[in-house]
Order: structure tokens, then C-alpha cells, then sequence
């Protein structure tokens, strides 16, 4: 425990950031199958992540738990009838990277799922840059502990003052059963270890799933298919237990509505979109739950209980 609280004084968090330089990204939704392009621009501190639909007078939607608007099969986010869809594996890099602000400029509803996982984007804010205000970055620290529970699907969070992952997940194929990830989320190990990880799906839903409007720009070349033995894509899998992997992008991506970074050790069993989502409205429909703590008052803390 020692190293890690020593690592979380050492680690350069102090300020809010954003990106240097505009990039920007083409694909298609994965859901909507329309093709679409998406800019990544600095934004000032204190404006969080907001997108900006382009194709609708640059109407924005900001990325918080206020505007999320449908959690099935994926987080849509909704502003007076405008809807930014699929936002989970954007705002899960943008979160894991440490990037605060910015704004993202796109043409049509669905962000762009391009690989199916997270590793496009990382590079994509490499290629911006990171800039650092003189603005102190605040962080949202868990004092109680939280859990929404339905049936065999639970998640919680703990007190920490890291942010920390615990990740359960089971499907009854061969190739995935039971896994689980157990992990502290830095943006080295996230790179690395969360954001090479793609969605995926099973090959005797895709049609009802069609049926219902949904994963119309699916392709292999942007998920993961699960026949009834194995896996479609020639590649094969990036990591044997890439499922429970993706599944820790998302909630990461759904946690980011905080708006915050969040301090606070997040255990998820079996849950998905609507559970993570019914978290953080919990969290933030009660200021009991959290602090508020700058950087400096964070590393204040640690320090007087490496002392004590």
C-alpha cells in the first residue's frame, strides 16, 4: 500500500488538461451503420467533454450522467431531442488518457467505432497532444459505500483513494466462461492493457439484433463475432479473456459521465450499460456519497497517513 499511495503523490495530475492540436477520425456507427467523422478540439477549463453535432448548427450535448438517454447495447446521450450515441469507448479513452476538456465536433448521431475498441483513439490523442491549464484538477473521492444490484448482476464502489477496477464477467461459451480483471487504472496500463480490447457478439443474435435496428455497421474488421465453438475473426483474439477486458473500457467510458476522475475501487459483476449508468446516478444524486478534492489536497492526505 506504501508504493501506491507513493505513486499517487508522484503522479503529474496536478492541472486540467486538454488536447494541443485539433485530429480528427472517419468510420462508421456501429449500430446506425451510417458513415460519419468526428474533430477533436481544445476546449477552456471547466467545459469537461462536450459534443458538438455539426450537422445540426453545432448544437452541443455535454458528456454527463444529466443527458444519458438509452443504455441498451449502448450509452446515448440526449439534449433537447438531440441524441450523440454509442459515446462509451470514446469518453472511456478520453477519461483513462487524463484529458479534461475538450470539444468533439461530429456529422451524424453515432460516434465512429472504428477497430471496435479503444487503441484508435489512444492514438489519436497522442498524435493531439496534452495540454496543461493553470486551472487545479478536482477529483471525486468516494467516502461510503455504493451498490445497485439486480438479480445476478451487482456493482459497487468502494472508499480508495486510486481509482481501481474489478471486472467479473460470464458467458457460456467455450472461448470466454468466467473472467476477471482486477486492476488500478493508470493511463499506461489502460493503453495497453483495456483499450486493445474490441466489442464483440455472438453469431445466433446477430439477426434478431438487426431486426431491432441495432449493429448495422457491425463487420469483423470492427468486432469480435463468436460462432457457437469459436471465434470468426482470422486474427483471432488479442487476449484470451479480451471479453471481461472490453467490458472494463466500457464501464470505464460510462463512469467518465461523472465528469470527475473518480477515486473509488468499482467491483462489476455481470453488470452492463444501464448498471453502470444507474451507478453514477447514484453517486451524484447524493452529496453524502463523495468529496471533492483537489490534487494537492489528495496528496495532503496520503501523506499524513504514511505518517500516522
Amino acid at each position: 500500500m506504501l508504493a501506491a499511495n507513493q505513486r499517487l503523490v508522484e503522479t503529474p495530475v496536478r492541472f486540467e488538461t486538454t488536447v494541443q492540436r485539433p485530429v480528427e477520425a472517419r468510420g462508421v456507427g456501429l449500430h446506425s451503420g451510417v458513415p460519419v467523422s468526428i474533430r477533436i478540439l481544445p476546449a477552456p477549463p471547466s467545459t469537461g467533454i462536450v459534443f458538438v453535432r455539426t450537422d445540426l448548427e453545432n448544437f452541443q450535448v455535454p458528456a454527463s450522467w444529466r443527458y444519458v438517454a438509452r443504455v441498451s447495447y449502448a450509452t446515448s446521450l440526449m439534449r433537447h431531442g438531440v441524441l450523440i450515441s454509442t459515446t462509451e469507448h470514446l469518453l472511456s479513452v478520453f477519461y483513462s488518457s487524463g484529458v479534461d476538456n475538450a470539444y468533439v465536433e461530429i456529422d451524424n448521431l453515432e460516434v465512429p467505432i472504428l477497430d471496435g475498441s479503444g487503441s484508435p483513439y489512444v492514438e489519436l490523442l497522442k498524435a493531439a497532444g496534452l495540454k496543461a491549464y493553470r486551472r487545479r484538477k478536482r477529483f471525486l473521492r468516494i467516502r461510503r459505500p455504493v451498490t445497485v444490484e439486480a438479480g445476478s448482476k451487482k456493482i459497487s464502489i468502494l472508499p480508495s483513494d486510486r481509482f481501481l477496477l474489478t471486472c467479473d464477467v460470464f458467458y457460456d461459451h467455450p472461448l470466454i466462461g468466467r473472467q476477471s480483471l482486477d486492476m488500478e487504472v493508470t493511463p499506461e496500463r489502460y493503453a495497453q492493457e483495456i483499450a486493445p480490447a474490441r466489442t464483440f457478439g455472438f453469431a445466433h443474435e446477430l439477426d434478431q439484433m438487426r431486426n431491432m435496428g441495432l449493429i448495422r455497421g457491425a463487420a469483423l474488421e470492427n468486432a469480435i463475432c463468436f460462432d457457437r465453438t469459436g471465434v470468426q475473426n482470422p486474427g483471432g483474439l488479442r487476449f484470451p479473456d479480451e471479453c471481461c477486458r472490453h467490458k472494463a473500457l466500457d464501464l470505464i467510458g460510462d463512469l467518465a459521465l461523472i465528469g470527475k476522475p473518480l477515486l473509488g475501487h468499482v467491483i462489476a459483476e455481470r453488470a452492463g450499460h444501464a448498471m453502470h449508468t444507474a451507478l453514477v446516478a447514484r453517486i451524484m444524486s447524493d452529496p453524502s456519497l463523495y468529496e471533492m478534492l483537489s490534487f494537492d489536497q489528495l496528496a495532503t492526505r496520503v501523506a499524513h497517513a504514511l505518517v500516522s
